[in-house]
């Protein structure tokens, strides 16, 4: 009997580790899609071996963000919503309005990526390479054991993108020395792409999707939050590490003083890694950071509208389905929403000091968190994100509104 209980216990383990870490994946390569790797190149681009400074801080920050929301969704076993309208009524309406329009517009921008990463691994046009995209992200949602499939799926692209990276990043012969030296001592500092790598590794959906997930897998409850803890670190700790390998290998192509394509940066860095066998290893690395982010956006996005209305509970599988597909038939019909992403990419900025603030508000409210208290180091360094990333976020959001009326 005592080894049955054993062994019974030892299997619960197990699978609470499974979910913990896939939780941490799907955060992770939600946030690695066709945007982070753009972004990465152009920096690295635009300050060198002094980029590996901005990672520092940024990396910083990002475990701040999430060390918060992850704890205050877990220990209040709510979702980031209801935790909003507690504070303020309506408030959590006005998140989810925000996030839902954020997460359809950058995923339109995902199922594109994914488009351009078929086109590079099989040469496949774009449209239909979104197309069979979307289907494998569909089918994911489709299965019976949809939360297990998602973890698996996470885990296993994340895996193959980080190894796929650092070979890339070897293959350049970056100068890691002088990356570094510059982690600690910059010869540049540029504030815009702080803020802009924290947005965009857990802004907007992207760091709710993993929080969300551990909700539904039932991971709650102020015993939970060591592991909770540990899960979320390990979310940024993965994205961290392929964005120093992806650094590494842009850093290596510029300090060669080789040129890159301006109008595709990302690919170029790739073929001058590596030639064909490079530009073969940026489509899967494309399609893999896409796909994941496909089903992340849509996952966090929907998860937003569950406790509205049961029957949005009820059917929410076919709800993110829909989500999808709106996605990819927008991008097939009018392909990428420039116009759309410069608005929604300031927008975005603005959803993290939101929500963080909000649920910040809500860690010393006992109707929402009980007798839990919130460590004040948390409580300090988030209030500084939320300020920062508020100041910011309607600063850019001035700056691009101008640019956004003169497209039109």
């Amino acid at each position: 009997m005592g080894k049955m209980a054993t062994e019974l216990k030892d299997t619960k383990k197990n699978i609470s580790r499974s979910i913990l870490l896939g939780a941490a994946f799907l955060m992770a390569t939600s946030s690695i899609g066709p945007v982070f790797i753009t972004q990465t190149t152009v920096f690295t681009q635009q300050l060198a071996a002094s980029f590996a400074f901005v990672l520092l801080i940024s990396f910083l920050l990002d475990i701040v963000v999430q060390v918060n929301i992850w704890r205050i969704i877990a220990v209040s076993g709510l979702r980031v919503q209801e935790i909003a309208n507690k504070v303020v009524p309506g408030l959590g309406i006005l998140l989810t309005i925000l996030l839902i329009v954020a997460g359809l517009a950058f995923n339109i921008g995902n199922v594109a990526g994914a488009g351009i990463g078929l086109n590079a691994m099989l040469s496949l046009d774009p449209i239909k390479g979104s197309m069979i995209s979307a289907t494998f992200a569909i089918f994911i949602f489709v299965v019976k054991e949809t939360g297990k499939l998602m973890d698996n799926v996470a885990k296993i692209v994340g895996v193959v993108m980080i190894i796929l990276m650092i070979i890339v990043a070897f293959s350049t012969s970056p100068p890691v020395g002088e990356a570094v030296i510059h982690t600690f001592v910059p010869s540049e500092i540029s504030i815009f792409a702080i803020i802009t790598l924290v947005g965009g590794t857990v802004g907007g959906y992207i760091t709710f999707a993993g929080g969300h997930r551990l909700l539904d897998a039932g991971v709650k409850g102020m015993e939970a939050l060591p592991d909770v803890t540990k899960s979320s670190v390990t979310g940024i700790v993965i994205t961290g590490i392929m964005r120093i390998a992806l650094f590494l290998a842009v850093l290596g192509v510029v300090k060669q003083g080789l040129a890159i394509d301006p109008t595709n940066p990302s690919a170029s860095v790739f073929m001058l890694a590596a030639g064909e066998i490079g530009n073969k290893i940026f489509g899967i690395i494309m399609w893999a950071a896409s796909i994941t982010s496909i089903v992340g956006a849509a996952y966090a996005s929907v998860s937003f509208l569950r406790s509205f209305h049961p029957i949005i509970d009820k059917y929410q599988k076919w709800i993110t389905i829909l989500f999808i597909l709106m996605s990819t038939i927008t991008f097939g019909l009018v392909g990428q929403p420039v116009h759309v992403l410069i608005l929604v990419g300031a927008l975005n900025a603005l959803i993290l000091p939101l929500a963080l603030g909000t649920l910040l508000v809500g860690a010393y409210k006992k109707d929402i968190i009980g007798e839990y208290k919130h460590p004040l180091w948390l409580t300090i360094t988030g209030g500084l994100v939320v300020i920062i990333m508020g100041v910011f976020g309607i600063t850019t959001l001035i700056e691009q509104m101008p640019l956004l009326f003169y497209m039109y």
